[in-house]
């Protein structure tokens, strides 16, 4: 299972959100979700991105980005200051899929837009 993290700036074009989706899965492939913080949930480029590519969206609370943050590859300063995390793109990925996700590379960066893609193997997700 693969699923899509995104982060974003408030000022975020839908295009640019569709345009760095559409690198990550030229990198790793079609993801199953995309995952956004909660407090993104309404943001018009991640409405947009998950209508674009037809993807159930799973919103990301505070306290499981939270617990997510030590296992990302990326950590933005400017993000932890004013949104009070490092990576909220690679930790919306990884907190969606629970502490056995892996990131699958760093996180993309485009105008104003995050996305990063992390899996858990099938075998984890079968019983």
């Amino acid at each position: 299972m693969i699923i899509g993290g995104l982060g974003c700036k408030l000022d975020a074009s839908p295009e640019a959100m569709i345009a760095i989706i559409h690198q990550a899965i030229e990198c790793w492939g079609m993801p199953q979700s995309l995952a956004v913080p909660a407090f993104r949930q309404n943001h018009e480029a991640m409405l947009a991105a998950a209508r674009f590519f037809s993807l159930p969206v799973a919103v990301v609370d505070l306290l499981t980005l939270a617990s997510a943050q030590p296992r990302c590859i990326t950590h933005s300063e400017r993000a932890r200051i004013t949104m009070g995390f490092g990576s909220i793109a690679e930790g919306c990925a990884l907190a969606a899929l629970g502490p056995q996700a892996q990131l699958m590379g760093a996180r993309l960066a485009g105008d104003g837009v995050t996305c990063a893609f992390a899996s858990v193997p099938s075998e984890i997700l079968t019983p």
